[in-house]
């Protein structure tokens, strides 16, 4: 969609499901940039490690599809032309994370999680709720979102099998970039957000984690 504000709800709603019916599949998305991984062998997993790291991967994979919606959501009704185009370009950046994990658990034989077109559709009117108030409460959600999303990465990495580089260089350059974003919108005049919202996001945080491990 190309001029956000000048489309109409109801244009905006259904793109929206449009775009929330392919969420929930793993299919292959050209990124724009070089895979992280790229040159670094498949390693050789345990069954159990396998399942681990593809469970891992999930929440990655849906944490992206959330970032995509999220960031459209903003986007579709953004106030200033400069925040919309620093919502685009990083979605365009939150796109190559969705494609890197996609094609992980493509290599794990692992599906995507089956929640992920409600995730879509979550996020998106988040998203587009908070823009819809202002700006600056927009740029809030992804100062937080991105914090809550750079730790969940953390713990990751600290869990992944030592032999997996491949999955570790995905997500440490997916950690990386969300530290940006974060630190992109704090200096566009991100509103910090209270505690208790703070706490909310947090524990959907956890409720999407939990479910997109297992299913």
């Amino acid at each position: 969609m190309s001029t956000f504000r000048s489309a109409s709800f109801l244009d905006l709603a259904l793109g929206a499901i449009d775009d929330a019916r392919g969420a929930g599949y793993a299919e292959p998305v050209q990124p724009n940039r070089a895979h992280p991984a790229a040159g670094i062998p498949v390693p050789e997993l345990g069954a159990s490690e396998r399942d681990d790291v593809a469970g891992l991967m999930r929440i990655n994979h849906t944490g992206e599809v959330c970032a995509q919606a999220l960031y459209k959501g903003q986007a579709a009704m953004a106030k200033d032309p400069a925040t919309r185009a620093q919502l685009l370009q990083a979605a365009q950046e939150e796109q190559d994370h969705l494609s890197w994990c996609a094609d992980r658990l493509r290599e794990l034989d692992a599906p995507p999680s089956l929640l992920n077109p409600l995730w879509y559709l979550g996020s998106y009117a988040i998203g587009a709720t908070a823009a819809a108030v202002s700006d600056r409460i927009s740029l809030g959600f992804v100062v937080e979102t991105e914090r809550q999303v750079e730790a969940h990465l953390q713990s990751h990495l600290e869990r992944l099998p030592v032999q997996d580089d491949r999955s570790r260089a995905i997500l440490s350059t997916m950690q990386a970039e969300e530290i940006e974003h974060a630190d992109h919108a704090l200096a566009s005049g991100a509103m910090a957000l209270p505690q208790p919202v703070r706490r909310l996001m947090g524990q959907m945080a956890d409720v999407m984690r939990f479910l997109a491990y297992r299913v």
